[in-house]
């Protein structure tokens, strides 16, 4: 089980991070980590992360074989079976950090903030999934530019509050101090993944 506080959790995730976007990422050795892996897990971090090919949470936050615990859906929804998946993380694998992690230009959000008033015009199953991302699209402000960035911040907001509602493993994980449930924003341009403040408690 792993022995690290969220917060040391929450620090080795982010120094990833800066190892990446300077492109100092740490060697790995797959063949080795993929032996030492064969009967057991210690992810130190679980992470829902949209479903885009351009943010594997591996690769951004710089981690080995076995290290993160990755959950994809378009939009980092936190959906039920995520949800119970998480719930395995934190309750079977001893996880101390659970992170959404949003990304700028996200398709899925921009599909909930175009359609928002019509969404018979998406394909097949779209619709069901771009319906739990649409309380993301309200109370937008200023210029009609920037709204779809407030709105994958808001989406990241929404999903961490979806967890500590929906998932009573994982609240009281967090009210011991043994896991906390943190969002961010990861940059397609710098590379940069940034915390947003979440009512994580």
């Amino acid at each position: 089980m792993q022995d690290l506080t969220p917060q040391q959790a929450l620090e080795k995730l982010m120094a990833g991070n800066t190892r990446y976007v300077a492109s100092r990422q740490d060697t790995h050795d797959y063949a080795a980590e993929r032996k030492e892996l064969v009967n057991s897990q210690e992810p130190f971090a679980a992470v829902i992360r949209c479903a885009d090919s351009r943010v594997a949470p591996e690769i951004i936050f710089d981690q080995a074989m076995g290290e993160l615990f990755v959950c994809g859906v378009a939009g980092n929804v936190p959906t039920d079976e995520i949800i119970a998946s998480l719930e395995y993380a934190v309750a079977v694998l001893g996880t101390p950090l659970i992170m959404i992690e949003g990304h700028t230009n996200c398709g899925a959000v921009h599909a909930a903030l175009t359609h928002r008033n019509d969404l018979t015009q998406l394909p097949g199953s779209l619709p069901d999934l771009i319906t739990q991302i649409l309380p993301c699209t309200s109370a937008l402000k200023g210029e009609e530019s920037s709204w779809l960035d407030q709105a994958v911040i808001n989406n990241v907001k929404a999903g961490v509050g979806r967890i500590l509602e929906r998932s009573q493993v994982i609240q009281e994980a967090v009210k011991s101090g043994t896991c906390q449930v943190l969002g961010g924003v990861y940059d397609l341009d710098s590379g940069i993944f940034e915390l947003i403040e979440c009512d994580s408690k």
